[in-house]
Order: C-alpha cells, then sequence, then structure tokens
C-alpha cells in the first residue's frame, strides 16, 4: 500500500492499494459516513447518433464520489465494494444523489476523507503499509500421500490442494513407490515456487513423511529448506494447519503476524472465561461499560463491526488509556469465535463486578 497524501486536518487520506491484502485493510479502514472517490467505469446511455448498442449505453472512465452507505470485500473473488450516494460526479453523466458502487481497483488511486481519522484508523493504515513490506509464510501439512498448503494472508489463510501422491504402503511391494514419492514432493516443490517472497516455510504433519520431505528439500533444493522447519501436528489438512497456528509456531516465526497474533488472542480470551474469571466482558453492553470504566487492559473487535457499528471512540478510548486494541478478521477460526461472543470482548485489568 502506498499513502500518495495524508492531511489529516482536512480529514483527506488518498492511498494506492498494490495487493489482495491491501483491499482487505481498506474494508475495515473505510466506514459508513466516509466519502471516498476514485477512477470507475460505468455503462452510459448515449442518446446521440443512431443510437447503435443503445440498449446497452456505453462505457465511460470518469472520477467519481460517494457517501459510503455499505461496504463488501468477497475474500474469494478478492473484489472490495463500496456503495453509497453520489457526490461527485461527471454531471453531463450521471446526477449527483444516484446511488452507485464504487469497485476499488489494485494499483489505482482511492481517496478516503472521514470528519475525523481516528487513532485505530491510522494505526490500520500503517499495519497495512508495513505489512506490504513483509514477506508471508506457507504451512505445508502432509499426511500419508496428502498435502495441504496454508498461505499465510493479511486477512487469514488461503488454502491450497489437497495435493495428492498416490503413494502405495510400504508393506505393498511396488516398484514405482520411490518414484511416486519423488514425484509428490516434486509437485508440492512447484507449487511453492509459485509464490513469490516466501520467507518461512512450517513442514508439519502428523506422521513421518514431513520429516522425509525436509530431508529431501534440504538434497534437492536447499533454497527452501534454508526457510523451512518442522512443527508436529496430530493430523493433516486444514485442522492440522490451524493447530500450527495455535501453537504459535508462526508467531515466533514471523512475530508480527497477524493471523498468528489474533488467534493467541483470542485463545487467551476464551481461556480466562473457561476459568469464570471475572477480569473478563464480551458483548457490546458489557464491553462497553467496561471501557466507560477504563478497565480495558486488550480490546478485540471483530473487523466486520468497526466499519458498521460506530465504535471508533470506544477504541480510541482503550488506546489513551494505554490500552491494547486488536482488531480481529472474521475469516479465521478465532474470529468466528470471537463473533459467537458479540463481536467484542475485553480482558480487564481489574474486576468490574
Amino acid at each position: 500500500m502506498k499513502v500518495i497524501k495524508q492531511d489529516t486536518k482536512e480529514g483527506i487520506v488518498e492511498v494506492i492499494p498494490e495487493t489482495l491484502d491491501d483491499l482487505w485493510h481498506l474494508s475495515h479502514i473505510a466506514e459508513v459516513g466516509d466519502n471516498v472517490s476514485s477512477k470507475t467505469t460505468r455503462r452510459i446511455q448515449d442518446n446521440t447518433g443512431d443510437k447503435l448498442r443503445s440498449d446497452r449505453g456505453v462505457k465511460k472512465t470518469f472520477y467519481l464520489g460517494i457517501d459510503v452507505e455499505s461496504i463488501s470485500f468477497h475474500l474469494f473473488t478478492g473484489k472490495l465494494r463500496l456503495t453509497g450516494v453520489i457526490t461527485r460526479s461527471p454531471e453531463d453523466l450521471i446526477p449527483l444523489g444516484s446511488h452507485h458502487t464504487l469497485e476499488v481497483k489494485l494499483n489505482t488511486p482511492l481517496t478516503i476523507k472521514k470528519v475525523k481519522w481516528p487513532k485505530w484508523a491510522l494505526k490500520r493504515l500503517k499495519q497495512a503499509i508495513d505489512a506490504s513490506k513483509k514477506l508471508s509464510a506457507i504451512i505445508v501439512v502432509i499426511e500419508d500421500d496428502t498435502a495441504t498448503l496454508g498461505l499465510m494472508r493479511q486477512f487469514g489463510i488461503e488454502y491450497y490442494g489437497p495435493i495428492k501422491g498416490n503413494i502405495s504402503g510400504k508393506r505393498i511391494l511396488d516398484k514405482n513407490r520411490n518414484k511416486n514419492i519423488v514425484k509428490f514432493y516434486e509437485t508440492i516443490v512447484e507449487s511453492l515456487n509459485k509464490f513469490d517472497s516466501i520467507q518461512n516455510i512450517i513442514v508439519a504433519g502428523p506422521g513421518f513423511y514431513k520429516n522425509d520431505f525436509y530431508d529431501y528439500l534440504k538434497d534437492k533444493h536447499k533454497d527452501l529448506a534454508s526457510k523451512s522447519i518442522i512443527e508436529n501436528t496430530g493430523t493433516g489438512g486444514r485442522v492440522g494447519i490451524h493447530e500450527v497456528l495455535k501453537k504459535g509456531t508462526v508467531e515466533k516465526l514471523t512475530v508480527e503476524n497477524r493471523v498468528a497474533s489474533e488467534m493467541v488472542a483470542v485463545e487467551n480470551l476464551l481461556e480466562e472465561i473457561a476459568k469464570n474469571s471475572s477480569k473478563v466482558a464480551y458483548g457490546i453492553k458489557e464491553t462497553t461499560e467496561a471501557i466507560n470504566l477504563g478497565a480495558v487492559d486488550k480490546l478485540l473487535i471483530l473487523d466486520k463491526m468497526v466499519a458498521t457499528n460506530n465504535l471508533g471512540q470506544q477504541m480510541d478510548m482503550v488506546e489513551n488509556m494505554k490500552g491494547d486494541v486488536m482488531v480481529i478478521s472474521c475469516e479465521h477460526d478465532g474470529g468466528k469465535q470471537l463473533e459467537s461472543l458479540g463481536g467484542i470482548a475485553a480482558i480487564l485489568r481489574y474486576a468490574i463486578s
């Protein structure tokens, strides 16, 4: 993410999103009520000439601004759409006051204007910029002849696989077994090499295949082996990937990795709840009361609640009182667990009831 202009006195920040992660961050930095503007393409009815194709209109690209009424980020398509009332447009093309959906494009400037930029939003913007300079991690979980890959994104885990090896068991006589194992490992290597700038690879799984694959990397692909570590899990597949995350392995390798940090934070919260601790609050009513009393040490809030529930003031209050605010993605298990608690919770400095 590049910041072209930042004038918080005027409430204006102009950015250029460069990755899918940037779009995800922007989906939570932009809020309902903000004014956003960018280039857009819209089909306009052509009422001149012989009206050829007049039933479909003519595509035109122009600069357009809207007051945001709704925000949607589609994980699987990677599209960020902001919908609202048009406040700026070529008057000969689109009337002011009508509705439009602005699709935020990669490498296209986007201007966000807020009445006031809260601390949490500026912090989120800085995180997005810092994250764009960092490298990703991949978790490779191997169970028997099946491998599943989990690519660490800012918004959560992006899964690849399963990759099948078609390897017979040790007790079955198969002269091609070793060849099939090598073919299986090379398929995994090909998948890893598709991703640029991978800093860490965690090779995990319940059996011996993970160790065998790691030895294969050391022998045949030393560049990948130098980035790899081994981790034990009780199972394979996506469950094995989640097990690695809960262990904090990724967090140890990339301390500032957001997803691993968030899952650990939610796990700590759930442990406090399981102990019936009086130093925890969850749900909007109970958590807001704790914030107003200055009792919050760590605030956890679901990302999709930030833009739509006008909670910026409460987040700023926590930070002003030296508390920590963590926005949790709804795209991983930790976020789903927080959502079941009302989407907002806090670990307290002291009991309030």
